[in-house]
């Protein structure tokens, strides 16, 4: 007849060991338990924020023909930044082109101190138009679960082919995604071509100068709520800009 093995002795028996069952020691105790459903229901926290967060592209012409009034506009540029400071749960990415093939975007940034970083280091450099190239980018950058909500764009010239343009623009439109144009300066040429971009995709448009600057400032606050709480945000407002804003939009 078979001998029983011996038992073991409670004495001797390896901590974590019940019954021939490996246990975690740590996981036995409340402590460990809960820590582990903090930090599950802190990482399932993180990824819904992510995916609710409003996104924002803000893309600038750093071409040679707006280096006399940088500095100026550079000043304009951060109104946006200042305004989406105040908007609760958006994320802007920079976009700029310059040269004759450089196409820059940032990294979605949540903080106007990473916006001002990002805007500060830009300097114009001299070359053709990307605006076709701006909007392909436009229409890629989202997802299902981050939606991309608008486009700013800030220039003072058109070099490209309108058909190209307003073509992207009518699938920025089937997408719904909005195009905000701020034209500096008065080309006629660039400011009719903006305009169809703006009214084609469903956003707006808008010229400005250095006499310009408040009206700018209401714009862009009422871009960064739009994005941020769509055209019900921008109802609840009794700003210039906001209603200005809402006399364009077609979506």
């Amino acid at each position: 007849m078979p001998l029983d093995p011996a038992p073991v002795s409670r004495s001797h028996r390896p901590a974590g060991i019940q019954q021939g069952n490996i246990i975690s020691k740590d996981i036995t105790k409340g402590r460990g338990r809960s820590d582990i459903a903090s930090f599950v229901s802190k990482a399932r926290a993180i990824r819904t924020i992510s995916q609710r967060q409003a996104r924002l592209l803000f893309a600038l012409d750093a071409t040679a023909s707006r280096e006399a009034s940088w500095s100026a506009a550079r000043r304009l540029h951060r109104e946006l930044y200042d305004a989406a400071a105040d908007t609760t749960g958006i994320a802007i990415q920079l976009c700029y082109y310059r040269g004759f093939d450089q196409f820059t975007a940032s990294n979605w940034l949540t903080t106007g101190d990473e916006l001002r970083a990002h805007m500060d280091a830009v300097s114009c450099l001299g070359g053709p138009t990307q605006i076709g190239r701006l909007l392909s980018h436009y229409l890629e950058a989202g997802t299902a679960a981050t939606p991309v909500r608008g486009l700013v764009f800030i220039g003072d010239a058109v070099e490209e082919s309108p058909d190209l343009l307003l073509q992207l623009a009518g699938q920025c439109r089937l997408k719904r995604q909005p195009v905000f144009a701020f034209q500096e300066g008065s080309d006629p040429h660039a400011g009719k071509i903006l305009a169809e971009i703006a009214r084609v995709s469903g956003g707006a448009y808008a010229a400005f100068d250095g006499q310009s600057a408040d009206l700018l400032r209401s714009l862009l606050g009422a871009v960064a709520r739009y994005a941020s709480g769509g055209r019900k945000a921008l109802t609840r407002s009794n700003t210039e800009g906001d209603k200005l804003l809402l006399s364009q939009l077609t979506d």
